[in-house]
């Protein structure tokens, strides 16, 4: 076994660095180590240098200068090199950057990441890991950009029970959601103009499909109940199904549309006569689902727009708080990796022990999608004939789901076809999907156009 890393009890004169990738948060970082060199080591107490840095291509042009012979293509010059105190792991995707992170924390080195996927996938092993080693790992950058999140929720809010977490998490498809919210632009406009600004990959699946949300609600649903919630345990859909009018509709009505991350831990609501449900009386069963939502506007989480994220945090001590910030860019993630290095190497270089915190100690039940209680936002088109209302009422009354109101929005005579949108009451999801289903099936619905669910 190679030998472990820095010395952690003896004081250090320099903190070495070994950095794996240099693409933009990457370069961003290297940058900010040399440009701000003198203020990150009066606030360190001492030198912060970049040591080694792991690429795929040393002859690639690069964007940051760097002396000759920090750049390597071998992660053995950063894992297995003594003087290297922190790794930081800015590589994306979950392989090879979960097994060099192990690597790090076996070889005594602490770790910092912004890798979303691999925190939200193995952050319980790794965090274990890191404890049974005496060292740390920091993953500020996962979530968030720039708004310090992971902090808060592993020491400042430490003394509440977090009931429920709503948040935007994803500045691509936020930014997409306002310009079809704020100036009609239909989604393939949209993205479009989110690729063409840069905010959007070519392939935007990712992000529009519900996915850089979900691991990110792994993570934070994790932290705030102090438990492990897998990604594939979180209920995923994204903004396809959505067109300009059901933003038109949602504004008529006092809403506007948001991309929500949700996560609750306790007995799930019921609406009346639905208390059979099999987790009913789980009081710990926590609910992780990303999805769009109709919000109402004056709340705060309606009026964040563009590229901006802000997580909604409910404790029992603290009441209704509120993070928002940047979250898309590289600049606020580079933020958040050098306040997490500065933090790390300033109890370093003391001789200190960083705070090595433990991973999750309780293990809570996922209450299934469709045992989720919520209500819904319903654009359908039905034939425009006498006895339609009536027939849709039956299919939901069967089924317990109340009707708060129903609206016909347009008419072609021609065509004979109405566009109608009704609201429910709360309902199970159980319950709806199969009401989808029926009505669908009645031969004076034409098409099931859109349904959104309702929060707040």
């Amino acid at each position: 076994m190679a030998s472990r890393g820095a010395d952690k009890t003896r004081t250090m004169d320099t903190v070495y660095v070994g950095l794996m990738g240099l693409g933009v948060v990457g370069s961003g970082v290297a940058s900010i180590l040399q440009e701000k060199q003198s203020g990150i080591t009066s606030q360190v107490g001492g030198r912060v240098d970049l040591r080694r840095v792991l690429v795929r291509d040393i002859g690639k042009p690069r964007t940051v200068p760097l002396p000759t012979g920090v750049l390597t293509t071998d992660p053995a010059a950063i894992l297995d090199d003594p003087a290297i105190a922190v790794v930081i792991e800015l590589m994306g995707g979950e392989r090879p950057a979960y097994d060099y992170i192990q690597a790090a924390l076996r070889q005594g080195k602490h770790v910092i990441t912004a890798n979303k996927e691999v925190i939200a996938k193995h952050g319980p092993t790794l965090l274990s890991l890191a404890e049974a080693n005496g060292v740390a790992i920091h993953f500020e950058a996962s979530v968030g950009g720039g708004i310090p999140l992971i902090a808060p929720f592993r020491e400042s809010l430490l003394a509440n029970e977090i009931a429920q977490v709503h948040a935007i998490i994803n500045g691509t498809t936020n930014y997409i959601l306002t310009r079809m919210g704020k100036d009609g632009l239909d989604l393939p406009e949209a993205l479009a103009e989110a690729q063409a600004l840069g905010y959007a990959e070519p392939d935007p699946s990712y992000d529009i499909e519900g996915t850089d949300s979900a691991y990110k609600l792994a993570i934070l649903a994790s932290l705030a109940f102090h438990t492990h919630v897998a990604p594939d345990q979180v209920y995923r859909e994204g903004i396809r199904g959505l067109t300009a009018r059901d933003f038109r509709y949602a504004r008529e009505l006092g809403y506007a549309i948001k991309l929500l991350a949700i996560a609750r831990r306790g007995a799930p609501l019921r609406p009346p006569g639905n208390g059979g449900a099999s987790l009913a009386a789980a009081g710990d069963a926590v609910e992780v689902r990303v999805h769009p939502a109709f919000i109402p506007d004056d709340r705060i989480l309606a009026r964040v727009d563009g590229v901006y994220n802000a997580v909604e945090v409910e404790g029992d001590l603290t009441g209704r708080i509120m993070f928002y910030g940047r979250g898309a860019g590289s600049l606020p993630t580079t933020s958040a990796v050098v306040s997490d290095l500065i933090d790390l190497a300033r109890e370093v270089r003391r001789g200190m022990t960083p705070r090595v915190l433990p991973g999750p100690k309780a293990s809570f039940p996922i209450l299934p999608m469709e045992e989720v209680c919520t209500r819904y936002y319903v654009r359908m088109a039905v034939r425009d004939k006498p006895g339609v209302l009536a027939e849709i009422a039956r299919v939901l009354g069967d089924l317990q789901i109340s009707i708060a109101s129903v609206i016909q929005k347009e008419s072609n005579e021609e065509s004979q076809i109405a566009e109608i949108m009704l609201m429910t009451h709360l309902a199970l999801e159980r319950s709806m999907q199969q009401a989808l289903r029926e009505l669908a099936s009645l031969p004076v619905v034409a098409e099931i156009g859109a349904v959104v669910r309702v929060e707040g």
